[in-house]
């Protein structure tokens, strides 16, 4: 079964035209450190300042204190509080804002989302207007687990990715509340809500190890 990233953020072609959407998502986010690069070399300078291959609109925000690995992108109006850590591999999406104690790792955000405080994101797609309350954990890695495959499930459906880095898809609208947990493979559809300390573990499979 193929997973279709436009049924989950539709506006995703338009934002990012040049990023392998054919791809599932998981092999999607592997692929950033190698296909950003080439991505950035096509933008505009009189609109991006590059900071050793972090490429930062100028009407984007960003606070002293916060760290930015190469290779990144920052679309028009973001906004990064101080202590935000992004990694490498990120694409930050128009007027997206990612708050103080933030950590993202080779992840998509799609415009107007919002990363509260002190998340975690790693190895994800998330869509357009998703909201992380504080302290909300998408996990990428079973650490707890001998066989670390990470498995999806769609439309009932469980599937393997072949890959032991892959957090979420978030569909556009979605709501995580404050301290919830998203375990590895993660598909949430549009709109869905995930109420304050949940975890959403959907694969299945019994922890080994």
């Amino acid at each position: 079964m193929r997973l279709l990233l436009t049924n989950y953020v539709p506006g995703l072609r338009e934002e990012f035209p040049l990023l392998p959407l054919e791809d599932a998502p998981w092999n999607l986010v592997a692929k950033l450190p190698l296909v950003l690069p080439r991505f950035l070399q096509l933008l505009d300078s009189k609109d991006y300042e590059d900071r050793a291959g972090v490429y930062i609109h100028r009407s984007a925000r960003v606070e002293d204190g916060a760290i930015l690995k190469a290779p990144a992108l920052i679309r028009e109006g973001c906004f990064i509080a101080a202590h935000a850590y992004l990694r490498g591999g990120v694409i930050l999406g128009p007027h997206v804002t990612v708050g103080p104690g933030c950590e993202l790792k080779t992840s998509i955000v799609s415009s107007q989302s919002v990363l509260a405080h002190f998340n975690f994101v790693g190895d994800s797609i998330i869509g357009r207007s998703v909201n992380l309350e504080a302290g909300s954990v998408i996990a990428n890695h079973w650490n707890e687990r001998t066989d670390k495959t990470i498995r999806v499930r769609i439309n009932g459906q469980q599937i393997s990715t072949g890959c032991t880095k892959f957090g979420a898809l978030l569909g556009d609208g979605v709501r995580i509340g404050a301290n919830a947990v998203l375990s590895p493979g993660t598909i949430l559809a549009p709109g869905a809500v995930v109420g304050r300390l949940q975890l959403v573990e959907q694969d299945g499979a019994e922890p080994r190890g």
